[in-house]
């Protein structure tokens, strides 16, 4: 078990330090990595003694315990990429190299139709702590960003922003800047009615919560700290159910309907990778996939015998 530590723990090291991944990716290895820890203890079996059936067998011991074909696919990757390290580093045999994760099926991402948006953004009315779960809600449809990437953002991140409330903002497309997966930073125009949202709560409601003028995040929480990636899931869950929507919403939902949106609206493709931050665009590329109701509706328009 201490040398299973000291694989793990200059594997972490690596990526953390030769590779620069993010907080995020880092705790997302630690969880694939501490479940394949998990089930090797199980079988009795160290990390130096472990052969391809045992990682083969990895897939069915994580769907007894429920977990999704794509979670399954990323454990395994993240065992694959671990053994792969080992066995270079520590010139072991890599059990892993032939084990390939299971094929997730496409799925045309859930966009919400604009009805819906304009409803889940309106359920926040401009008084307490709605005007920043509006200014939230907002940025993260304007902006189509990861909600890790937003509340990671400062309030030196939005550029050219004149704080006032008033005519000067409206028909402006200002910009934000975030920091992307890998380190990446890029910069996102945000509208008017995101700018609204954002300067309300930055003038009336974020210097209230503001315990340290030193705290330059954008979101705090009530206590004036940095609102965290769950606090933030909530909101978007709180205002879906506020405004009677009886689907799943999350804030990768907002962020597919603002790639959904700009496609549908004509925008480029290669704009909308660079705005989503996506290193290739066959990425973006799932966005361009007609929905089944387009689809429908196109058919029962064009083709002759729909009637």
């Amino acid at each position: 078990m201490a040398q299973s530590n000291v694989f793990l723990t200059t594997y972490l090291n690596h990526l953390t330090v030769e590779r620069g991944l993010s907080t995020n990716t880092i705790a997302a290895y630690k969880r694939d990595l501490k479940l394949y820890e998990n089930y090797l203890e199980e079988k009795s079996i160290a990390i130096d003694a472990v052969d391809s059936e045992i990682v083969s067998g990895m897939a069915g011991w994580l769907r007894k315990r429920k977990l999704s074909e794509a979670s399954i696919a990323r454990n395994i990757v993240a065992v694959r990429n671990f053994h792969a390290f080992i066995a270079k580093d520590f010139s072991l045999p890599d059990p892993a190299r032939g084990v390939l994760p299971p094929k997730i099926p496409k799925r045309l991402p859930k966009a919400i139709s604009i009805a819906e948006i304009t409803k889940l953004l309106e359920s926040k009315n401009s008084s307490g702590s709605a005007l920043r779960d509006r200014a939230l809600l907002e940025l993260l449809y304007a902006s189509g960003g990861r909600v890790s990437e937003i509340v990671a953002m400062n309030v030196e991140d939005l550029q050219n922003m004149e704080f006032e409330i008033g005519p000067a903002i409206e028909n402006q497309v200002l910009t934000m800047k975030v920091l992307g997966k890998g380190g990446k930073e890029r910069l996102i125009p945000i509208g008017s009615f995101a700018q609204l949202a954002i300067t309300q709560y930055l003038t009336r409601l974020r210097p209230t919560y503001l315990k340290n003028h030193k705290e330059r995040a954008l979101f705090l929480n009530t206590q004036g700290k940095r609102l965290s990636r769950q606090s933030a899931w909530q909101i978007v869950q709180d205002a879906a159910r506020a405004a009677g929507m009886s689907e799943v919403v999350t804030p990768h939902s907002l962020r597919h309907s603002f790639a959904t949106h700009l496609i549908d609206g004509g925008a480029d493709i290669r704009v909308v990778q660079e705005l989503l931050g996506h290193s290739s665009v066959t990425t973006t590329q799932i966005y361009t996939l007609v929905t089944i109701d387009k689809l429908r509706e196109s058919y029962a328009t064009a083709h002759p015998r729909s009637k």
